[in-house]
């Protein structure tokens, strides 16, 4: 009764064992996961265009292509079950790509996640330190979870091979030495690693932060688990390692807040009126559009043999601002002073002989 039935499956598993047969088989399902692939991510770009978030945008768009492979590779999967020379070929390969497929997978997701997150975090507005903050964090942890993923992607690949299997076993069953092998040989990986866990959660610095170090003035430009960039103002890029901003003291502008005072010095002479100067200086300052309104104090601070300091003090809300403001009111007031009290500049005095007093040590040594 079910001889037929026998002699159909038979028939057909032998033209499928034929190469051409599943070449084209394997094509075919190809084509199948691809069609398939085109037609779910066609009609998720169009929920996601209507949507006012680009958080779904940005989702699409980073699986789409390891999806694709996934899809391809699924494909194939089921179309090896049903062909022995397949099968026996997937049995093989399966345990080396499949972790990578996963692997992939997971950071394609990961830095979705991480993407739509900071998308969040708009450090274009003027009070950006919390946005900043948490920019800082989400590229801390993410460059972790990435080392994390494709440390154990790796890790699983490897072990699908034989040979390495098999060292790895031996390893074990030696876990004195080969914890002292692998521990010196993983010190500065796990030494970045957990300075770059640390720098995420103590937060001395944060993404666009305005620092000094090494007599360098810049803004962090991006943190990696092993350096830092800092972007000088003179579009350089300075390179410094993570451990520096831990282990060694530098300056930072915008920990709290972005606002600081600066200052701007006058050496004028003795007898120079302060009082109009001092007018004019915040006539200047409070016209500024630089200026945020918080201080404005002009101070003697220093008196020399021939001119006393005068210290122009002001804020700003961020340094790029203040160095701008100092800038426009050292120029105004020089310019100012210049023509209308020019006798205020600083001079320096060389007094003139005594004619009285060289005609007595005269008559003396005479």
């Amino acid at each position: 009764m079910f001889d037929p039935i026998v002699e159909a499956i038979d028939t057909q598993a032998q033209a499928l064992s034929s190469p051409w047969s599943i070449i084209a088989v394997g094509a075919a399902a190809t084509l199948a996961a691809l069609l398939t692939h085109w037609i779910v991510f066609r009609v998720l770009r169009r929920i996601a265009r209507r949507s006012d978030s680009d958080s779904d945008n940005v989702l699409i768009r980073c699986l789409a292509q390891p999806t694709r492979v996934a899809l391809i590779a699924l494909a194939l999967v089921l179309v090896a079950r049903e062909i022995p020379a397949l099968d026996a070929i997937w049995q093989k390969v399966a345990s080396f790509v499949m972790p990578a497929l996963v692997g992939w997978i997971a950071l394609a997701i990961l830095h979705a996640l991480v993407t739509a997150m900071k998308l969040r975090a708009d450090i274009t507005v003027a009070d950006n330190l919390a946005a900043r903050r948490q920019r800082t964090k989400l590229t801390m942890f993410s460059r972790i979870a990435t080392f994390l993923i494709v440390f154990v992607t790796v890790g699983l690949m490897l072990l699908s091979i034989p040979g390495v299997r098999d060292v790895g076993v031996t390893l074990v069953a030696s876990a004195g030495l080969a914890g002292l092998a692998v521990g010196a040989a993983a010190q500065p990986a796990l030494r970045s690693l957990i300075a770059g866990v640390q720098m995420a959660l103590t937060e001395p610095i944060n993404i666009d932060d305005v620092v000094i170090i090494d007599g360098e003035w810049g803004r962090i430009e991006d943190i990696r688990t092993t350096y830092v960039v800092v972007k000088i103002w003179d579009e350089r890029r300075l390179i410094v390692p993570t451990s520096r901003f831990l282990e060694d003291t530098f300056q930072n502008w915008t920990k709290k807040t972005a606002q600081l005072l600066g200052t701007v010095i006058l050496y004028l002479d003795p007898a120079a009126k302060i009082a109009p100067i001092r007018a004019e200086f915040e006539r200047q300052v409070k016209s500024n559009s630089r200026w945020d309104g918080r201080v404005q104090v002009a101070q003697v601070t220093e008196t020399h043999r021939d001119a006393i300091e005068l210290r122009l003090l002001m804020s700003a809300a961020d340094s790029g601002t203040l160095f701008d403001l100092r800038c426009d009111i050292r120029e105004a007031m020089l310019a100012w002073i210049a023509d209308n009290c020019p006798n205020a500049f600083a001079k320096t005095r060389l007094a003139a002989p005594d004619p009285i007093g060289l005609e007595m040590e005269a008559r003396e040594a005479a």
